[in-house]
């Protein structure tokens, strides 16, 4: 199962319409959840109908939360979402095997065991969550709190039965508008997991819609390369393989 989890506190405003770029993840397999960051005040009616309106395209999940409330709502969404895959898998195929369309129409004895194993499931299957952090300059207030959503969300893929990989990127990738970096590679070692935060410089626009793309497209590419700018790094050019 393939997740993308997009932190946010604003609007869109440059390149391609993320509900756009979200049915586009959707359509490749890869479910859009969406937590739109709350800080002192609201997203307001527009950033809240696009928050919503991604999640919607992307077959996923939407919430806002205030900073404090921030690493509880992106792992429950997480999970949340794991089992919302599972069941439409369980009901797709109950209806071919079965002809049942839902899991109720089941008699007790064959309803008690369906839910036995998608409970396993949610907890055994494989899982690729790609992290997509609004590094925009609104969100460096509620950078702690994104980096405390990071470690939490971390430990609880850990603590899964099952491989557990995860990924984090940032937009925009500069002041000059690049649309996304890929900070940490995909990996199921969570220790330090979010010791780049500290370095990001949140500033620029609010490319969205491209950054979802970018992280489409490294879901399709794994020998894709990201690398940072020379000036965010101390001057250590990196790469990372996706």
């Amino acid at each position: 199962m393939k997740q993308i989890l997009l932190i946010t506190d604003g609007c869109s405003n440059v390149g391609v319409s993320p509900v756009v770029a979200a049915a586009q993840a959707h359509a490749e397999g890869i479910t859009v959840n969406v937590v739109g960051v709350l800080d002192q005040g609201d997203l307001g009616e527009f950033g809240s109908a696009e928050i919503e309106e991604i999640a919607r395209a992307g077959g996923g999940l939407s919430r806002l939360a205030h900073t404090r409330q921030l690493s509880q709502t992106v792992q429950m969404l997480t999970r949340k979402t794991v089992v919302q895959t599972i069941q439409h898998a369980v009901h797709r195929e109950l209806k071919q095997v079965l002809g049942a369309s839902s899991i109720e129409e089941l008699p007790p004895e064959k309803r008690g065991e369906v839910v036995r194993v998608m409970d396993e499931l949610s907890e055994t299957s494989k899982l690729r969550v790609a992290l997509l952090i609004d590094a925009s300059a609104s969100m460096k207030p509620k950078l702690a709190a994104v980096e405390e959503a990071i470690r939490d969300l971390a430990l609880s893929l850990q603590a899964r039965q099952g491989r557990s990989e995860i990924a984090v990127f940032h937009f925009p990738g500069s002041a000059h508008g690049d649309e996304c970096v890929l900070d940490l590679d995909w990996t199921t070692d969570v220790r330090g997991v979010h010791q780049f935060l500290p370095r990001l410089q949140m500033r620029g626009t609010t490319p969205t819609g491209p950054a979802i793309m970018h992280v489409v497209d490294c879901f399709r590419s794994p020998v894709q390369r990201s690398y940072r700018n020379p000036d965010e790094t101390d001057g250590q050019m990196s790469d990372y393989v996706v």
